[in-house]
This record gives C-alpha cells, structure tokens and sequence, in this order.
C-alpha cells in the first residue's frame, strides 16, 4: 500500500488464511470437551459443546440437547461457524479470479461480521445457561477451558478480518497500482 509496505502481490493471500485459521479454531471448539469443568469436592464435571460428564463412581454423560438452551447455544454457534466456512471459501475465490476481486469483498467482510454475532450469541447463551443448570454450591470452581477459548478466538478473528474485509476496497487504486506514489524526500 505504501513504498516499502505492504506489497498487495505478496501478501494477497494473508485474509484468506487467516480466515482459514479462524475456521480450523472452529472446528476445534466445536470437537473439543474442554468447554467447562467444574470441581465440587465428591465430583467433577466436564463438559463439551454437546454433553456434560460427571465423575462421581464413574463417568456419567449427559447430553445437553435435551434442554432448549442447549440445542440453541449449539446452533448459534454452528450456524456461525458454517458462514465462517463460506467466507473462507468467497475470499479463496475472490482473490483466485483477478477480475471479482473488489466486487464482493466487502460483502465477505459483511458476512465475518454476521459469523461472529452468530458465534457470539452461542459462547454467551452456554455459559449463562450452563452455570444456572448446574447450580454450583458453595466451593465450587467453575473454570471455562481451551476449548471455549477457542470459540472465543474463532468470534474475536471474524470481527477483524469483518473490518479488514470492509476497509480493503477503500484502497483499490493504490493496491492495484493506478496511484502515482509519493516519495519522501531525503532530509
């Protein structure tokens, strides 16, 4: 964008990997179990996206869409994973062909922006809804883990990659080269 900056050429495929990155996140908050663990003193709990386990004489799993705010934390979050998806798959295509390049970006960046509302909805409605379920006692260490974590990135990641995709074409003639550049001169 500037002399000596960032060169559009080199650097092209940094959002799309880096969507691609927030994708592969995704997918590990949605295969992890490290979204919620809880220690009581006869038990512990843990628990994924998709089920609760108590260890008490053994492990004993509970799935959690059995309850509305389970089925709909897990939807949020999927259906903003799955825009994270189709985002990832837009921006390889809009910056494979030349001639699409700055036609659809920006609605790339729109969609982040969506993916992440979607995802945020989900990491919000669990933990809430998680800790009234359990109703903790006194003593008892709720701690949210790797995994929830890793949602977390996935959302954070579309919210900037949504700005960078939305503020890419403001700089189209500089990127592609139609601006005459400015030199400093030597002082």
């Amino acid at each position: 964008m500037v002399k000596y900056g960032l060169d559009y050429t080199r650097c092209r495929w940094i959002l799309p990997l880096l969507l691609g990155l927030a994708m592969i996140f995704g997918i590990i908050a949605l295969a992890g179990w490290g979204w919620m663990t809880s220690q009581t003193f006869p038990a512990t709990r843990r628990a994924s996206l998709w089920n609760i386990c108590f260890l008490e004489e053994g492990w004993a799993c509970r799935s959690l869409m059995t309850f509305a705010w389970g089925r709909g934390a897990a939807a949020t979050f999927m259906v903003g994973f799955v825009i994270v998806v189709i985002c990832f798959a837009l921006s390889i295509i809009a910056f494979a062909i030349p001639t699409l390049r700055f036609n659809f970006i920006r609605g790339i960046g729109g969609l982040c922006f969506v993916a992440a509302v979607f995802s945020l909805m989900g990491l919000v409605i669990y933990p809430v809804m998680m800790t009234k379920y359990l109703s903790p006692p006194l003593g008892t260490v709720m701690q949210f883990d790797w995994s929830y974590g890793f949602g977390w990135t996935m959302c954070i990641m579309a919210i900037g990659l949504g700005f960078f995709f939305c503020c890419l074409p403001l700089y189209e003639d500089h990127i592609l080269g139609n601006v005459k550049p400015y030199y400093y001169p030597d002082i």
